[in-house]
């Protein structure tokens, strides 16, 4: 993976969502540093997995937008328990989303609540184990 194809994820957005998906890269990173980044150019989206190349080991996806970004849960349906604040949407099977509109919401402790959960959540290895 290369920087110049994480930039160009993001190359013609506006600023704003440029900070937020700036601001959401760096909190995953952080949050769960032993995750891959994988961007998609094909799908505008960010990637971060335990398991490169399968949605299994997927944990979430960073997709910016014209006016928003959101922050994909590859399995959040499973994290709707422990989502108090509400601020997962969607009703697919398994994905949820949370949409950003503004930088400040990168901060939010429940965001970063969600993301260590999700990674918790997610198997590490091709058999499937968890991380915990």
């Amino acid at each position: 993976m290369s920087e110049t194809e994480v930039e160009a994820l993001v190359a013609d957005a506006d600023e704003r969502v440029a900070a937020i998906f700036v601001g959401l890269r760096a909190l995953v990173r952080r949050l769960v540093p032993d995750a891959v980044e994988e961007p998609d150019p094909s799908a505008r989206l960010l990637g971060f997995s335990f398991q490169p190349g399968t949605y299994k080991g997927l944990i979430v996806g960073i997709a910016p937008h014209g006016a928003h970004v959101n922050l994909m849960f590859a399995k959040g349906a499973e994290l709707v328990d422990v989502d108090a604040s509400g601020l997962l949407e969607g009703t697919g099977k398994r994905a949820r989303h949370v949409k950003l509109r503004d930088v400040a919401e990168v901060d939010r402790p429940e965001l970063a609540a969600l993301i260590e959960e999700a990674a918790r959540r997610t198997p590490r290895d091709a058999e499937g184990g968890s991380s915990a």
